[in-house]
């Protein structure tokens, strides 16, 4: 599966020559002309790179980055930006830039510097991620986070998650849930999962978000939107 590319420059011009020149090595290249366009797709979208332009408007490329940061420590980020000075291209490094190119730059070093960054963080991009909104789910390492932040979770509460957010939006049964993630009939025991899902919200519900919904006399959904 070819990976995936988040390109965020306000210039069309720009956006489009390095989409075609990233589509030309093998790669799938999404684009987005503002910082408020990029950042939906930032918590709704799994990328394998992100190159952002500092002057962007709305939200420029360092609000988009921290925001990114909150969230995500591993997607590696390349920067774009026509300032010259030092103090910007620290500014963008020490906030978790991977790496900084200078407008006018040529495609050949843009595309060699994507494929550097793509391929020193294989490993990151071969583990298997969920994201729900502020939440992140890494399979691989059993890891849940909270705008970055890990969150221990006992195995039953990980495995109730797990369903809750890779179904996302939609209502779960009690039955389904019993049966998927206790192995059990819905009769044996049916106040289970409403124990475990106060234990969750517990865990998840802070910094204004309440996702985990109760749909009376159904079930529960994980909702994401915001």
């Amino acid at each position: 599966m070819a990976s995936r590319i988040l390109v965020v420059d306000d210039e069309k011009g720009i956006r489009d020559l390095v989409q075609d020149a990233l589509r030309l090595i093998g790669l799938e290249v999404t684009t987005a002309e503002d910082g408020l366009t990029a950042l939906k797709y930032l918590r709704t979208q799994k990328w394998d790179l992100c190159i952002f332009d500092i002057n962007l408007p709305g939200i420029d490329g360092y609000t988009l980055l921290e925001k990114l940061r909150e969230q995500d420590s591993h997607t590696p980020v390349l920067m774009l930006s026509a300032r010259g000075e030092s103090v910007d291209v620290n500014r963008g490094l020490l906030l978790g830039a991977d790496d900084y190119v200078r407008k006018p730059f040529g495609l050949e070093e843009l595309v060699l510097r994507a494929k550097a960054l793509l391929k020193r963080v294989t490993p990151e991009n071969d583990a298997h991620y969920i994201i729900a909104g502020p939440i992140t789910i890494d399979e691989d390492r059993y890891e849940v986070r909270f705008h970055g932040e890990l969150i221990e979770l006992s195995k039953t509460e990980y495995r109730l998650l797990i369903e809750l957010a890779t179904n996302a939006g939609r209502v779960l049964t009690k039955e389904y849930l019993l049966e998927n993630v206790w192995g059990i009939d819905f009769h044996n025991n049916s106040t289970v999962v409403d124990t475990y899902i106060s234990y969750l919200r517990k865990k998840l519900h802070k910094d204004g978000f309440e996702g985990i919904r109760t749909v009376r006399g159904i079930g529960f959904t994980l909702e994401v939107s915001r």
